[in-house]
C-alpha cells in the first residue's frame, strides 16, 4: 500500500497525540524539588523584587521567571498547573519544528520520522516535566533556527529572528550558542548575508546589555558563579558518549546516580541503525543536489556548533557549563537530521526493517517504563513531613543543610510567621550538598551554629536512626530528650523529624 499525503498528515497527527501523552504522564507523581522551588519563589515576588532577586542567582536570565509570574496570575499554583507550564512550551515547540522541515523541504515521510524520535526521546520527555526554563529554550530555539532558514531562504522575517532571539538570550545563556551556530551558518553558507546577521548579532547584544549589567551589580553582593556551577563535571569522552546516548535515548532517562545511565541493551540498536543510516547517506554524497548538501550542513552547524563550543568553553572556563539540560538547544536539529540520514535510504526492504526495529524499540523501552516504580525522592520528605506541624502556634525547627530549609521554607511559607526554620551549620559529622544553597538575598532562614529553646523540632536525613551520631548525640550531649521521629523513607535514605526538649 503506498501512502499518500492524507495518510502521512494522518500519522503526524498520532504522533502529536503520543508527544503529549508523554510529556503529560506522570505529570504530578513528584513534588516539586529545589530549583523548582526557587523558579515560583521568584514569580511570587513583586516585579522589581523578582528581577533582582534572578540577577543574584547570576547564572539565569530573567524571561521565564516574568513569564511564570503571568502563568501563576492566570491559574494559580497547583503542581499540575505549575507542571503544565513547561508542558506547554514543550508541545509548542511542535510548532517551529514541523515549519523548519517544512522550510528545509523534507517529505512528510521524513517529517513524520523526524517527530517520531523527538517525541520519544528521554531527556526531553523529563526536562518537559520540570518547572524550569529549557522547554522554554527548547521552543524559541526552534522558532530562531526555522526563522533563520527561512530568512537565509527568502530575505523574510529578518526583524522577527532578532526579536526571537532577543527573546532566546533572556531565556537562557546557552541561547546565544543558537546564535552562534547561525553566524557559522552564514559565514560557510551564505556570505551574502553577513552584513545582516552581524547586524543581528549586534541588535541582540545590546538589548542583552541590561541584563548584563543587573548581574554585573548582582557580583559586587557577595555573588559568586562557582557557587552554582563549581560542582559540574568537565566533559570527558564518557560524559560526552553518554550525552550522544541521551540524544537518542528513547523514553527512558536517568533521574538519580542509583539509576542506570541508560538501558544499554536498547540503545545499542539505536546507535546501529543511526551508523548503517549515516554509511548509506555518505555512500551516495556526490550524487546529492547542491540545495540537499546545504540543508545538511545547516542541520550539522545547529547540531554540532553548540556541543563544541559548550566542550570547548568547559574546559577553558574556571568551571564547566556542560549538561544535558543545556544542550536541549541541540535535540531537534539531532531529531531531523537522524531522520533524513534514514529516509535516504533507497532500499525499501531495509529501510522498513530499520525502522520497523526502531519501533519495536521504542515499545519495549515504553513497556519497561510501565513496569518500572515511579522513583520516589528524598527531597519530598520535607513537605511531607511540614504537613504534620501544628502551624497555628510558635514552633522553631533546626535543619542541618540548605536543601532541607528551603524545602521546609517553601512548605510552610503560608503559615505565617510562627514556624521559623533555622539551618543550623557546622555540626561535625555532618555532610552537606554544597550544590544546593540558599538564595542570595534571601533571608527568611536563619542560620547558626547551636541549638538555642528548650522545645524545637529538628529535621534530617540519614541511611538509618543512631542517637549515637550527629545530630542526636550533639542534643543528648546538650541534655536533649529526643521524642518519637515521623520517617520518610526514599532512595535508600530516611528523612526523620522529631521533638526534642529539655525537662525542667
Amino acid at each position: 500500500m503506498k501512502f499518500t499525503d492524507k495518510h502521512w498528515l494522518a500519522i503526524i497527527a498520532a504522533i502529536l497525540i503520543v508527544f503529549v501523552a508523554l510529556r503529560l504522564w506522570n505529570l504530578t507523581d513528584s513534588c516539586l524539588w529545589f530549583d523548582e522551588i526557587f523558579g515560583v519563589h521568584a514569580a511570587e515576588l513583586d516585579w522589581g523584587n523578582m528581577f533582582w532577586f534572578v540577577a543574584q542567582d547570576l547564572i539565569h536570565p530573567p524571561l521565564f521567571y516574568a513569564l511564570l509570574k503571568i502563568w501563576i496570575a492566570v491559574g494559580g499554583e497547583s503542581l499540575f498547573w505549575l507542571r503544565f507550564f513547561p508542558v506547554f512550551f514543550s508541545t509548542l515547540a511542535v510548532v517551529p519544528f514541523i515549519l523548519l522541515c517544512r522550510q528545509l523541504k523534507l517529505s512528510l515521510p521524513t517529517i513524520a520520522l523526524a517527530l517520531a524520535f523527538f517525541a520519544v526521546n528521554g531527556s526531553l520527555i523529563k526536562y518537559a516535566q520540570e518547572v524550569r526554563m529549557y522547554s522554554l529554550l527548547l521552543c524559541l530555539g526552534l522558532f530562531s533556527l526555522w526563522m533563520f532558514v527561512r530568512f537565509l531562504s527568502t530575505g523574510k522575517g529578518f526583524y522577527f529572528l532578532i526579536a526571537v532571539n532577543i527573546a532566546l538570550v533572556y531565556s537562557h545563556y546557552f541561547g546565544w550558542l543558537i546564535i552562534a551556530s547561525e553566524v557559522i551558518a552564514v559565514i560557510f553558507l551564505a556570505r551574502e548575508r553577513l552584513k545582516q546577521i552581524f547586524l543581528m548579532l549586534a541588535l541582540t547584544a545590546i538589548s542583552f546589555a541590561p541584563w548584563l549589567y543587573a548581574v554585573w551589580q548582582a557580583t559586587k553582593i557577595n555573588s559568586n558563579v562557582g557557587q552554582n556551577i563549581g560542582w559540574m563535571t568537565k566533559p570527558n569522552f564518557t560524559i560526552v558518549f553518554q550525552f550522544v546516548l541521551d540524544l537518542l535515548e528513547p523514553i527512558y532517562f536517568q533521574n538519580s546516580t542509583a539509576q542506570s545511565a541508560s538501558i544499554y541493551l536498547l540503545i545499542a540498536p539505536i546507535l546501529i541503525v543511526a551508523a548503517t543510516s549515516a554509511a548509506f547517506y555518505f555512500a551516495e554524497w556526490k550524487t546529492r543536489s547542491a540545495v540537499e548538501k546545504a540543508n545538511f550542513f545547516l542541520l550539522l552547524a545547529f547540531a554540532f556548533t553548540p556541543i563544541l563550543l559548550a566542550f570547548l568553553a568547559s574546559w577553558i572556563l574556571p568551571y564547566s557549563i556542560w549538561g544535558t539540560r543545556h544542550l536541549i538547544i541541540v535535540f531537534a536539529p539531532t531529531a531531523i537530521l537522524t531522520a533524513k540520514l534514514l529516509s535516504a535510504i533507497k532500499i525499501q526492504p531495509l529501510k522498513f526493517g530499520l525502522v520497523s526495529s526502531l519501533g519495536l524499540v521504542v515499545a519495549i523501552a515504553f513497556a519497561i517504563q510501565i513496569k518500572t516504580a515511579q522513583t520516589k525522592f528524598i527531597w519530598c520528605a520535607w513537605e511531607d513531613l511540614a504537613r504534620n506541624l501544628d502551624t497555628s502556634k510558635q514552633q522553631k525547627i533546626y535543619v542541618f543543610e540548605d536543601l532541607t530549609a528551603y524545602h521546609f521554607w517553601f512548605a510552610l511559607r503560608d503559615g505565617g510567621d510562627e514556624i521559623q526554620v533555622v539551618a543550623v551549620k557546622n555540626i561535625e559529622g555532618l555532610k552537606e550538598d554544597k550544590a544546593y544553597f540558599l538564595p542570595r538575598g534571601f533571608n527568611e532562614v536563619q542560620t547558626a551554629n547551636q541549638f538555642e529553646g528548650e522545645r524545637f523540632f529538628i529535621a534530617f536525613r540519614d541511611k538509618i536512626w543512631n542517637e549515637s551520631a550527629p545530630p542526636l548525640q550533639n542534643l543528648k550531649a546538650q541534655g536533649y530528650q529526643i521524642g518519637e521521629p515521623q520517617v520518610f523513607e526514599a532512595q535508600d535514605l530516611k528523612a526523620f523529624l522529631v521533638e526534642v526538649w529539655k525537662e525542667n
